[in-house]
Parts: structure tokens; sequence; C-alpha cells
């Protein structure tokens, strides 16, 4: 029993931990991952074995909205740092791309071959009509903003990741290191409020979807896509305003979802910012904890006042709201209480799981297909099985998830910090 946390909580050792991180520093984050995908594959499990949960906690409570705005979170915190801390954006993308690219990549093509079979789920008309255009669009990993839809149902969230990725890459070539926070914060209060006014998919609806794909990729070619081969000088700065322009123009104008849910998400990934910033001596506590706290309370405000931004029936509109908002308000309380027990030692199966969240978000819509598949109807199947089937699932999607972790991502990580290390060393002799 002594994986139990235990209350209060023991405080961390000084000494490394068996996953090579501090006990008390990055471990905090690796629990609430672990948090936030349990929460997203147990949303990804009721429609195939409770719909009695969906059906009665669903219009009040999102569990997969929880779970991705605790990861954005995240993302916020640790990214921006991340990059300063590097001082080079040359090499803050090329440990980004062999992070994310090396296991996305083998499930994009499962989740390809899934939807041709088709195991459960049909691979969308888009891609299936127009399979290059839906194959750049992936590439970038920016589908969501292209108004492609993902061949794996999680792949929306990197979209996300990658705008984030490009405009805080813009912005620290702008500050020439470190922007000011309060600034984009103030920016992304003021986007959510009047987000709702603009139009989802704008662009694509206008030119169609392949013109918009091949613009936007065309743009992206001109200054390099991703943006690896930017280097942190002065004369850097002028390729910073076309990428931080693009990303602004397709998530105000050409996301999937509203506006103002897409300023949302970006304007809490820049919370999570403020709060590093915060925690570290590097933003005034008065003005930077009522900037942070205005990001929920625009959310949610927004939630209410505009709706899920695109067309719904009154009833479902409002379960969306009530939903959408209990999501976000869950996910800033769980991660501000982690916040404050963060020099603590934190339960250790959510940490590893944290380790492997990425494998787990990945791979689990697979194990889900291979699910309904064989369980098409949960509604005869007594509660029992249906619960033992939810336990055979975790454990083989965290099983995969491991092996993944150790034979993908794990060399992609170290492959990808050689490749940084490469000129370093380079210059040195």
């Amino acid at each position: 029993m002594g994986w139990l946390p235990t209350w209060p909580p023991r405080r961390a050792a000084a000494c490394r931990g068996t996953n090579g991180r501090r006990p008390g520093g990055e471990t905090w984050l690796d629990a609430l991952r672990g948090v936030a995908v349990l929460a997203v594959l147990f949303e990804h499990l009721l429609d195939a074995l409770f719909p009695e949960v969906r059906a009665n906690v669903s219009p009040w409570f999102d569990f997969g909205q929880y779970g991705v705005m605790v990861f954005f979170l995240i993302s916020g915190y640790v990214v921006p740092a991340s990059l300063e801390r590097r001082g080079s954006v040359t090499g803050f993308w090329t440990g980004r791309l062999f992070r994310l690219y090396p296991l996305w990549i083998l499930v994009a093509l499962a989740g390809t071959l899934f939807g041709l079979v088709p195991v459960y789920w049909e691979l969308p008309d888009q891609v299936a009509d127009h399979p290059l255009t839906g194959a750049v669009a992936h590439v970038t990993m920016m589908q969501d903003f292209l108004q492609v839809p993902s061949v794996v149902n999680v792949f929306w969230t990197l979209s996300y990741e990658m705008v984030f990725y490009l405009l805080v890459t813009a912005l620290f070539l702008l500050g020439r290191g470190r922007p000011r926070t309060t600034g984009v914060l103030g920016v992304a209060v003021a986007g959510v409020l009047v987000g709702g006014v603009l139009p989802a998919g704008a662009l694509s609806s206008a030119l169609g979807v392949e013109v918009t794909v091949v613009a936007a990729t065309g743009v992206g070619g001109c200054w390099g896509w991703p943006p690896s081969s930017w280097a942190v000088t002065v004369s850097a700065w002028p390729a910073a305003p076309p990428w931080g322009a693009l990303a602004i123009v397709l998530l105000c104008v050409n996301s999937r979802i509203g506006a103002w849910q897409s300023v949302a998400i970006l304007g809490t990934m820049f919370a999570g910012t403020a709060l590093y910033r915060l925690d570290h001596g590097q933003l005034r506590r008065g003005v930077g904890r009522w900037m942070i706290g205005l990001v929920p309370a625009a959310s949610i405000a927004a939630a209410f006042w505009y709706g899920p931004g695109w067309g719904m029936p009154d009833d479902e509109a409002m379960a969306f709201r009530w939903s959408w908002s209990a999501a976000v308000a869950a996910a800033w309380l769980t991660f501000l209480a982690c916040r404050l027990v963060r020099s603590y030692e934190m339960p250790q199966p959510l940490v590893r799981l944290g380790l492997i969240s990425y494998s787990v978000y990945l791979l689990h819509p697979l194990f889900i297909q291979v699910l309904r598949r064989l369980v098409p109807d949960p509604g005869p199947v007594p509660l029992p099985t249906r619960i033992g089937y939810s336990l055979v699932v975790c454990c083989t999607v965290v099983g995969s998830a491991a092996l993944s972790y150790r034979y993908v991502e794990r060399p992609a990580h170290a492959f990808g910090r050689r490749l940084v290390a490469r000129p370093a060393v380079r210059a040195s002799s």
C-alpha cells in the first residue's frame, strides 16, 4: 500500500527519482498529466461502454474537455520556459518535432488504415476525397485550423499546440527573449470576449478547403515549415510577424469551433505561462494574479454568452454551456491545487502514467475503435462485464503506451537532444 497518497503529503527528497526527474520538480506536472489522460480515456469509454453516464453526466461535465484543458495549462507552464532556457529557436523546434512527430506518424498511419478498413469509424470524407491536401494538412498538424477532419479524433489538440508554439516563438523573437505576459493575457481576454462575432471556418468557406490548405502551407513554406532554421539574433526578428500573423488568422477566422473557444484555449495556455512566471518571480503578483484570473472568468462568460458557436438545438446548446464551463473550472482548480503541493511527493502511479501520457493519449482511440467493433451495443451487456471490458482496455492501452514510450518516444527524444547538442559541441571544439 506504499503507493497510496498520504495527507499531509511528504516533502520530496532532494535526490533524483527513478524516472530521472527531481521529485517535487516536474513530478507534479507528470501527476497532472496522468490525471488528464485518465479523464480523456474515460470520456472516450462512455459511448463505448457506459451510455448511462453519458446521458446523465455529460450534459453537466465534459471529462474530455477537462482533461485537455489540464494538458493545455501544463503546456503553457512548461513550453515557453523551455524555449527561454534553451535560448535557441532551432534547438526548441528540433526538440518539439522529435517529441511529437515520431509516434504521431505511426498513429496517423494506423488511424488511416483503421478508417480504410474500416474498423469502426470510416475515414473522413474530406480526407478520403482529397488525400493529398488531407495529408499535407495533417503533416503540418494544423488540420483543425484548415477545416480538415483528423484521421484520429484526438489530433485536434495538437493543432492548438502547434499554433501555441508558433505564437510563443514569434513573441520570443519580438520580445528579445521574454515577452510581456500581462499584455498577451490582456489581448487573449479581449479576444475571448469578442470572438463570438467571428465566424468559424470563414476562410475555408470562402476559398474552399483545398485552396486554404495550399495557401497556408505555401505561406509556411516561404518562411520554412517548421521554423527550425531561425536563429535567435536581432536579424531573426523580421521572420516572427508572418508566423504570428498566420497563426492568429487561422485561429480567429478558420478554426473548426467558434473563435471565442479557440482563443480561450490559447488564453488558457498563456495563463499557464503566467503562472510559471509568477512562481519564478518574473511577474508582479498583484497585476499578474488579476490577469490570470480573468482568463477562466472570460472563458466561462463567453461560453454562456455565445454558446457553442455552431448550430445546435437549445437543450444541447445549454448542455454545452454547462459541461464546458464546469470542465474549464475543474481543470483550473485541479492545476492550482496540485501547484500548491508541488514540493511534496506525488502518487507514483500517476507520475509514471504522466510520463507515458502522450503515448496513452494518441494510442487509446485505436483501441476504442476495436472495442466498439467488438461491442457495438453496450446496452444489453451486464454492468460488471462492461467494467471488466474497461479494465482490459485500460491495461492494454497503458501496456502498449509503455512499450511505445520505451521504443519510440525515448529514442526519438534522445536523437533530438543529440542533434541539438552537436552544433554546440562543434562550436566548442
